[in-house]
């Protein structure tokens, strides 16, 4: 059987003592490569001073689920972090990583999220990032810079590199573009937009609902959900409502459907599963989205036909002049 891709619970590591704080950075580093400064990854200008190293527990092997800080460095007024990925399934992956930083007086106070791309079956990588941009945002946090005490690993995702979704960029070799949008939630409900654009050369038939698999963290099948057609048994009003209808779209033209589900918890273990991995259609090309499904304990998910998305402009076509 083969290996399957593992992700990180939502807190790994334990507590690291900081010193001071920066600004949001990344870099590739290879074992044995000399640390930068937040500053100078950010703007490669020298800092002041020389990144001094904060000693952390000693950790054998890759790490709990292939993810471990490896090394914490106070630099003057800034700080950053080591973190290391390896690559435990067989096919090559690309890990969302994301850090907290962390005040005794205030908790956490900011979020670094970094994108680890294709990382190779059994290959390690090692990242530094410096405390983000965002310390601050939505909430009053003066003060506590030189009060961060640790950093966290906070959630990990990561999606099979030949299941990744995109919104734009290189065509896939589908031709087309699939993905999920950041949705939106209130009182329990949960909607969510799929979004498919066709990026090939010819148009491209829909009929129907998208071929949807649900998979929790461990990307194992969700087998206790019903996946409903249509939305109306979940709200009314959010749409993934009505009938299928035939789509063709002509390339650069895009279609849309909706997830829609509830966070309604009762009797029973609630449900969280983060994946699906989405068929536009019967025999498409899979792709892997994360709208992060926390489903309660209702055990039911809807979704829509495909409608085309009149909305939708095509970016390569903006500027193009008419014949």
């Amino acid at each position: 059987m083969p290996t399957v891709f593992r992700t990180v619970p939502t807190a790994l590591a334990g507590v690291l003592l900081l010193a001071a704080c920066g600004s949001e950075s990344l870099s590739e580093a290879p074992a044995g490569t000399e640390v930068s400064c937040p500053s100078e990854l950010r703007q490669g200008s020298r800092p002041s001073g020389s990144p001094t190293p904060i000693p952390l527990p000693s950790l054998d092997g890759p790490g709990e689920n292939g993810v471990k800080v490896t090394g914490l460095y106070a630099c003057g007024a800034e700080f950053s972090a080591e973190f290391e990925v390896t690559n435990q399934a067989n096919e090559a992956a690309t890990f969302t990583v994301t850090l907290g930083f962390r005040s005794a007086s205030a908790g956490r106070v900011d979020d670094v999220e970094q994108i680890v791309a294709s990382v190779g079956p059994g290959r390690t990588v090692k990242k530094t990032v410096g405390m983000g941009e965002s310390l601050g945002r939505g909430a009053d946090v003066s003060g506590v810079e030189s009060d961060v005490s640790g950093v966290e690993v906070v959630k990990v995702r990561s999606v099979p590199v030949d299941e990744a979704s995109s919104a734009s960029g290189p065509c896939p070799a589908s031709g087309l573009h699939v993905y999920a949008d950041d949705g939106d939630a209130a009182l329990g409900l949960r909607v969510v937009g799929l979004h498919l654009v066709n990026c090939g050369t010819g148009p491209y038939e829909l009929d129907g609902y998208p071929e949807l698999e649900i998979l929790d963290e461990d990307h194992d099948n969700v087998d206790s959900v019903r996946i409903l057609h249509g939305t109306d048994r979940i709200s009314t009003g959010v749409g993934g409502d009505g009938g299928p209808q035939p789509v063709v779209l002509r390339p650069g033209e895009a279609a849309q459907t909706t997830l829609a589900w509830r966070n309604t918890t009762q009797f029973g273990e609630p449900v969280n599963a983060p994946y699906v991995r989405v068929r536009a259609k019967q025999g498409a090309r899979p792709v892997m989205v994360v709208p992060e499904l926390d489903l309660g304990t209702t055990g039911k998910l809807g979704v829509g036909p495909w409608q085309k998305d009149e909305t939708y402009r095509d970016p390569a076509a903006a500027g193009t002049p008419r014949p």
